[in-house]
């Protein structure tokens, strides 16, 4: 399953060729001024960074989100086969490869990512790591029992276009987990928008901003969905938890 794609060096996805290019070369400038630009000894590390490390808080909520994923897919105990979309370097997908016995993918449109991915783990049995878009069809009728969006979410530009891309790529029983990626009231979205602007913007890249995407939850409305941490209830609150990001399972349909 998969085996033979590894890592595939033309762009698949062709009507967007340009923009792919524009983003991939944004990105990766931005994430070396970011701090978030790793070397591959740090890869394999990850999530774990040096306390040092000017990111280390930040390291710390994206430890024990992953943390909750791999205990989700723990209690699940059917879940075999996994697709992790916008997978980047390919730590998180490392981590899903570690505790199943199936088929784990990442996808990502970033060459210079998945090259490193590659490298540093190219060694884990039943770990591919495919170039191109997944809404291209470059996955055909592959099926997965969970497709993982980890801060990736946010660069989509439709919530609806990819969460119905990705349920095609459901088995029966499947289901959607996204995590590390905001989500706004309506009335949050346009300041979010404006501190985004900002943001890029003093760091020299404005140009980003027509990549990043400020969704709502209520995007997901038409969806089997279940919030499994909402950072806003009461509880979370009273109990000063510091991850700002919901927890969100999109269910298959036929469940």
């Amino acid at each position: 399953m998969l085996n033979h794609l590894r890592i595939i060096n033309n762009n698949l996805f062709q009507p967007d060729s340009l923009s792919q290019n524009e983003f991939e070369r944004l990105y990766i400038s931005l994430r070396k001024k970011e701090g978030r630009y790793f070397t591959e000894n740090e890869i394999a590390r990850l999530p774990h960074v040096a306390h040092s490390h000017p990111l280390f808080k930040e390291w710390k909520i994206r430890e024990k989100s992953c943390y909750h994923l791999l205990n989700y897919i723990k209690k699940k105990g059917r879940i075999c086969n996994i697709l992790e979309v916008g997978c980047g370097n390919g730590w998180l997908t490392a981590q899903l490869a570690s505790i199943t016995k199936g088929t784990v993918t990442g996808i990502d449109i970033n060459r210079a990512e998945l090259k490193k991915a590659n490298k540093v783990f190219q060694k884990r049995a039943r770990l591919n790591f495919v170039y191109g878009d997944i809404r291209s069809g470059i996955l055909a009728d592959q099926k997965f029992d969970l497709i993982v969006f980890a801060a990736s979410l946010q660069y989509f530009k439709s919530v609806k276009d990819i969460v119905n891309t990705a349920i095609q790529h459901l088995t029966l029983q499947g289901e959607i987990y996204i995590l590390d990626s905001p989500f706004y009231a309506i009335e949050e979205v346009f300041p979010a928008r404006q501190r985004t602007r900002k943001y890029f913007s003093e760091l020299g890249f404005p140009q980003m901003s027509k990549y990043y995407f400020h969704h709502r939850l209520r995007d997901l409305k038409s969806y089997n969905y279940k919030i499994l941490y909402n950072p806003r209830s009461w509880i979370n609150k009273l109990l000063f938890r510091k991850n700002p990001f919901y927890r969100i399972v999109i269910r298959n349909n036929y469940v």
